[in-house]
């Protein structure tokens, strides 16, 4: 048997050496078309700014490496330009030499993933200060700049976790940074809880922002931005981080059959609608563990599973895919970003409405021991059965390990209801005796039991923000917060003693505040039979 794999990143080395471990039969030939293969491309604005100060590292494996170790056959700059199904043949072109030769294969593997997309500005094809990091070649291409042109002033568009990665690396470097966002918010697609937080960070360590803006024009060879509000900018350094489109032209051509946004679709065992043609990583659209509905499949970690599993299909073991879930994680300078799973933005983006969110924002360790930080914690899940949709977390430490127990608990099929369950490990340094994740589960039960009624202050009717009482509980020596103007401040500390101030004949809204006091007071006022409704911002 002769299996070719085209695309050599993550997906296709995961499924070679694995096939190859299951079978030292079979003739494996990987062709791709960069200059390198195995490659961390997560870690590469890491490189550009200094925190990792060699490359090679970053390469996991080379074409020797894997001819070696794994007796599997590499061609690097080399290209699949075309694919006979009929024949069972591709067309490779050398990329040095323009010559061409036909591969016959058994079984084809479409690892090809995804390339930048730029927006159509006129004068982008004049830049000549940068342009995209999307392999190691970018990166060397850009290292080379920085350190030659030491430039003092970077822009990054594109405001989405590899912008902000690039951006938060330049600023390291001692650049002067700007990030221009169409969109209303940094970190899409993460909700407005998380990214104002972000936000803030970015503000804190003098990252420049413009939402809402676009990039109208490059002038002087990129150096120069006409933004849509028509004020000019000047840059030393220019990078797109603007989005990503499949590589799936080459698959389609075949006759591969399409997702309308481009992908190539796969079953459960990653085959294409073409026999022996599979597909694996962030080239395919795959289904959802959560929902069941198409979606990408994005991710470096995907991809590398994908391919350890198809190795094993490959060789005879009826394994099945079980679905993406979709979890990802950020370095923002002080501040983790991670989430699992949906976000209301997407939720709303396929049209699923029926679901209910908590935040929370306990401490990420038990607050007597020193360096306690807030962790701030979004769950999302479904408005009758408390199924897990997705979660979202910032912070200073512990965001990782709470939304990597939140992606076991949604792949073990759990609910919101058996979150208060979780053993998980306790000491000081590390966590609390009531875990952040069983906090969420109980706030999360309290509102599907209608314990404590919650509203978005977005979603307050304007009547209600004329007419009714609006409780602030924050003690005398702490600042206000949220968005919404309280009405009175009565400490959470008296508020027994003050309850008569509260009015019975009006709605009562207790306003934003982090911690647990809201809560406990909306049970308080419940007590004395005055049903509020908590504020989330």
């Amino acid at each position: 048997m002769k299996v070719i794999v085209i695309g050599g990143v993550a997906g296709g080395p995961s499924f070679a050496t694995r096939l190859r471990r299951l079978n030292e039969n079979i003739e494996i030939l990987m062709v791709e078309r960069g200059a390198y293969i195995s490659y961390a491309s997560c870690a590469l604005p890491y490189y550009l700014g200094d925190v990792i100060t060699e490359l090679e590292p970053l390469i996991e494996r080379t074409p020797e490496i894997l001819k070696q170790k794994n007796n599997i056959d590499v061609l690097v700059r080399h290209e699949v330009i075309a694919i006979d199904p009929q024949a069972k043949e591709v067309t490779i072109e050398d990329l040095t030499t323009h010559a061409t030769v036909q591969a016959a294969y058994d079984v084809l593997v479409l690892a090809t993933g995804t390339r930048a997309t730029l927006p159509p500005i006129p004068g982008i094809d004049t830049v000549k200060n940068g342009c995209v990091l999307r392999n190691v070649t970018d990166a060397a291409t850009i290292k080379t700049f920085i350190n030659d042109q030491q430039p003092k002033t970077a822009t990054v568009i594109g405001a989405g976790a590899a912008g902000l990665e690039i951006a938060e690396n330049f600023r390291h470097r001692g650049m002067a940074v700007t990030v221009i966002d169409q969109l209303p918010t940094v970190a899409y697609p993460y909700d407005a809880e998380i990214t104002k937080i972000v936000a803030a960070e970015l503000a804190a360590n003098d990252v420049q922002v413009h939402l809402n803006t676009t990039v109208t024009k490059i002038q002087a060879a990129g150096k120069e931005l006409v933004l849509s509000d028509g004020t000019t900018l000047a840059t030393d350094l220019l990078i797109f981080a603007t989005g990503v489109q499949p590589n799936s032209e080459l698959a389609a051509a075949a006759g591969v059959e399409l997702a309308a946004d481009q992908h190539i679709i796969v079953d459960d065992q990653m085959a294409t609608s073409l026999p022996d043609i599979y597909a694996i990583g962030d080239v395919v659209e795959t289904t959802s563990y959560i929902t069941g509905l198409p979606t990408p499949s994005m991710l470096s970690s995907a991809a590398n599973r994908q391919g350890h599993l198809l190795a094993d299909i490959i060789h005879g073991n009826p394994l099945h895919y079980r679905g993406f879930i979709g979890t990802g994680v950020a370095k923002i300078f002080n501040l983790t970003v991670s989430f699992v799973g949906y976000t209301e933005h997407m939720l709303e983006a396929v049209g699923i409405t029926n679901y209910k969110t908590i935040f929370i924002t306990p401490f990420d360790h038990a607050g007597f021991y020193p360096g306690a930080k807030r962790l701030n914690l979004k769950l999302i899940f479904e408005e009758k059965t408390g199924k897990l949709l997705g979660g979202q977390a910032v912070g200073e430490r512990g965001v990782d390990k709470r939304i990597g127990e939140l992606s076991a608990a949604i792949t073990g099929k759990l609910t919101v209801f058996d979150l208060p369950d979780l053993e998980l490990p306790y000491s000081p340094p590390y966590s609390t005796t009531r875990d952040p994740l069983n906090t969420a589960g109980y706030v999360a039960i309290n509102q599907l039991n209608k314990t404590a009624k919650t509203i978005k202050a977005a979603a307050i009717p304007q009547t209600d923000l004329d007419h009714a009482f609006f409780l602030d509980v924050r003690e005398a020596d702490k600042p206000a917060d949220g968005s919404i103007k309280a009405t009175k401040n009565i400490p959470f500390s008296v508020l027994r003693d003050h309850l008569a101030e509260i009015p019975t004949d009006r709605k009562v809204y207790i306003t934003f505040r982090k911690g647990l006091n809201p809560y406990q007071a909306a049970r308080i006022l419940a007590g004395n039979g005055i049903n509020a409704i908590l504020i989330e911002e």
